[in-house]
């Protein structure tokens, strides 16, 4: 019952511990983007590594019908050690349920890092829907296979134990990666982040990733659906493997982006800079982009 307390304290009643309100968000009207569906995974509520201020930006400034919250979303395992939470987490949060008020429809596919939530599919918190996957048809008629996508992973599947000691490997990397980025920052430099070229460059790093997306693909292809929507290893991505489309929204602790559908059922992945660049002098309204078929992986522009 203590795992459900806390869930439901962040996603029902919502009663954050911090005094402070959170901050409000300004919206920009020229940089409001209005989609379909929204798809967003990996954003580890509860960790220093989730880029939370841009996520609550994102949100802010891009409404739809439907958003997907892809899993990973509240990082029980990190919470379960030790309690972490910012005003900044807290105006997620807050984003989420505003649009829910509005009447957007919010599912939520529980991932590994949040899978206490799983035992509760089927129920509502404060409106957001728990399903432990789900089949999403877009506007030009394609089935889309939607889930996390742990259960492909044969660290989270077999050896669990292993896949905690790399969460806490992998957060240390984060840290560095937070303090490479307040230099670049200082130094008027662009976001970067370290810890995703080390991953795009390590060559089992790359045949893991390769390897995932393949055999997430064939299972798809297996259930009869067009195409698989997934999140868990931090690799935005739009391809066509075989006869399935291929789609991963990435992450918010180190790409800042999200898989978004227009009104004719296109999809696109949006990457979403650090603030400061994106209210910067001389900037146009555009939001930076990968067009399908490219990587996620390349650094933000400034």
């Amino acid at each position: 019952m203590a795992e459900v307390a806390w869930f439901e304290n962040v996603l029902g009643s919502f009663n954050p511990p911090r005094a402070s309100a959170p901050p409000a968000i300004a919206i920009d009207t020229a940089r409001y983007g209005r989609h379909r569906t929204i798809f967003v995974s990996d954003t580890h509520l509860g960790t220093r590594g989730c880029k939370a201020e841009a996520l609550a930006d994102f949100l802010a400034h891009n409404e739809c019908d439907t958003l997907f919250l892809v899993g990973d979303i509240v990082d029980g395992w990190q919470l379960k050690r030790r309690w972490y939470w910012t005003d900044a987490q807290s105006q997620v949060v807050a984003q989420i349920l505003r649009k829910v008020d509005a009447g957007t429809r919010v599912i939520f596919v529980p991932g590994n890092h949040d899978e206490f939530a799983r035992d509760y599919a089927g129920r509502l918190f404060a409106g957001v829907e728990i399903i432990n996957e789900a089949i999403h048809e877009t506007a030009d008629g394609k089935r889309l296979w939607v889930l996390h996508g742990d259960r492909f992973d044969g660290v989270i599947a077999y050896a669990k134990w292993l896949a905690h000691v790399g969460d806490w490997a992998y957060g240390m990397a984060l840290r560095l990666n937070d303090a490479l980025f307040a230099v670049r920052k200082h130094l008027g430099m662009p976001y970067w982040s370290l810890s995703a070229f080390l991953k795009h460059k390590v060559k089992n790093a790359v045949e893991y990733i390769s390897r995932f997306e393949e055999i997430v693909a064939r299972e798809a292809e297996m259930r009869g659906v067009d195409g698989v929507v997934c999140g868990h290893i931090h690799h935005a991505e739009i391809r066509q493997i075989g006869h399935v489309l291929y789609l991963n929204d990435g992450d918010w602790v180190e790409s800042c982006s999200a898989l978004v559908e227009d009104a004719h059922g296109a999809m696109e992945i949006l990457r979403w800079a650090d603030p400061q660049q994106r209210r910067a002098p001389g900037y146009a309204g555009e939001i930076p982009a990968v067009a399908p078929g490219a990587s996620a992986a390349a650094p933000v522009p400034a």
